[in-house]
């Protein structure tokens, strides 16, 4: 009996020590989807200068491959560009959709719009092409994506705005696939004809963070299109 008795307290401490481990376990679980959605763990983006991107070299996806400086896509009339986190993600997929929606307003205004991406798989990007209106070009050093190119890893998953964010294109009917690279983050910009610099950039902050359309057409009519002989 008396070794009955003396057993008992040893259990309950080892209840209670159970019990303060489940529970100091959930307080960091819960801490650490607290901080997840905050911005606090998020790497700050770095602008990206004129004289950085307009040296990126892009290679076209035609069937004539050409390298070239990217400078030459708004030499004349500036652009609008869509730096693509994944072609094949939804959530891709539906910004592109909305960017396009803006092309019959930016052909009035004669400024072209584009997008890179960082790989070539499979026919990712023939397939995204059914979202997106314009041109697409490959940035394989990833220029349009830095010049501090941030990731969002697994921590993206739990933070609410991303789900709202998948909720929403899934209600808007998009669906996409996994397949590449889609851990880098994108952004959009607008960039003024010649030398008038980024008048826009964009840069995702969580995977469906998108651009206001009303910010890159306002951005696109301060475009200053470029005499015809302007080198």
């Amino acid at each position: 009996m008396g070794s009955e008795m003396s057993s008992l307290p040893d259990l309950e401490l080892f209840t209670m020590g159970m019990w303060s481990i489940g529970l100091g376990a959930i307080g960091v679980a819960v801490t650490g989807i607290l901080l997840a959605n905050t911005d606090l763990f998020l790497s700050k983006p770095e602008a990206a200068s004129l004289e950085f991107l307009e040296t990126t070299e892009l290679k076209s996806l035609g069937e004539e491959e050409r390298t070239f400086k990217a400078g030459e896509l708004w030499k004349k009339n500036g652009a609008v560009i869509m730096a693509v986190r994944r072609p094949g993600c939804f959530l891709c997929r539906e910004e592109a959709s909305e960017l396009s929606s803006l092309k019959p307003q930016l052909d009035q205004l004669g400024v072209p719009l584009y997008a890179v991406v960082k790989e070539k798989i499979g026919t990712e990007v023939e397939d995204f092409q059914h979202y997106f209106k314009g041109e697409i070009f490959l940035d394989e050093k990833k220029k349009f994506y830095g010049p501090h190119k941030r990731k969002m890893l697994s921590m993206g998953l739990i933070r609410l705005g991303v789900w709202q964010n998948f909720l929403r294109a899934w209600k808007n009917g998009y669906s996409g696939n996994l397949e590449g690279e889609g851990f880098i983050l994108g952004g959009v910009y607008v960039i003024g004809a010649g030398k008038q610099g980024v008048l826009l950039e964009h840069r995702e902050r969580e995977f469906g963070d998108k651009v206001s359309l009303r910010s890159v057409l306002d951005a696109a009519e301060k475009i200053k299109p470029q005499a015809a002989d302007t080198d």
